[in-house]
């Protein structure tokens, strides 16, 4: 059997080796993986006109690279959102999208609960840098859910750009363009992996509003988890098995060539 041809596009935290090693070990020789940086880490500072196209670039780039026209898609938070934003700009080049809980999807539609979250990322967004990275951390997940502690030691290296990452994400999801009519119109298979101790005002709300947005939608809620223990890295083999029942999937009803 031909080894599935995928990309994985970690969050704004997490380096992509870190972040997916567990994941690209457990789906073993079933799939061709590349675990891609976001292009916002490939300078210093992201670019002062950071937008989720240039990780749609990059995309492209390193799919062309390796000669694939078509592959899956995986992208977990900022990555998911820059999935969703391939997925919207060049919907013929993938076989598959997978979402492990995307931190945005368009503001379309948006509850008052979500309007009322966004609201406070931005309170967030203007604290400094020692309260920042917590507060943020909060949000994201149920109230009382005990977060990870912040790692002991001195902080690697790449820890430095990951402040500056985050905002620039939160500063393009304020005014990127996430084509609704083109979500609409993809008509590949689309799985959405969810935490169950995650914010549901943000991940279970996304959820929601892209199921009524893809023809073709697969919801797995991993009641144990939240953003911040998501499943590729603590169950990284029933993750697998779903991912690869959806790419099995999705290769039996790609269209001809």
């Amino acid at each position: 059997m031909v080894p599935f041809r995928v990309i994985l596009l970690p969050g704004s935290v997490l380096p992509a080796e870190l972040a997916y090693g567990s994941l690209v070990e457990a789906l073993g020789s079933d799939a061709d993986v590349v675990a891609k940086e976001l292009e916002m880490y490939a300078t210093d500072e992201a670019p002062r006109d950071y937008t989720l196209d240039l990780e749609v670039a990059g995309v492209l780039r390193d799919a062309g690279a390796r000669g694939w026209e078509r592959f899956h898609l995986v992208g977990y938070s900022g990555g998911g959102a820059a999935s969703l934003a391939v997925a919207a700009r060049h919907p013929g080049r993938l076989s598959s999208l997978a979402l492990l809980e995307p931190a945005w999807a368009g503001r379309w539609e948006l509850s008052q609960a979500e309007q009322a979250l966004w609201r406070q990322y931005d309170r967030v967004e203007a604290l400094p840098l020692d309260q920042f990275m917590r507060a943020f951390m909060r949000l994201n997940v149920k109230p009382g859910v005990e977060l990870p502690p912040p790692p002991s030691g001195e902080p690697p290296p790449w820890m430095a750009k990951r402040p500056g990452g985050i905002r620039a994400f939160m500063k393009t999801f304020r005014s990127y363009d996430l084509d609704h009519g083109a979500l609409a119109r993809f008509d590949r298979p689309v799985y959405f992996a969810l935490g169950g101790l995650s914010n549901p005002d943000q991940f279970g709300r996304i959820a929601t509003r892209l199921s009524a947005v893809f023809s073709d939608f697969q919801l797995e809620v991993f009641e144990d988890r939240h953003h911040f223990d998501p499943p590729h890295r603590i169950e990284p083999e029933r993750l697998a098995d779903s991912l690869k029942a959806l790419w099995r999937r999705a290769d039996r009803s790609e269209p001809a060539p």
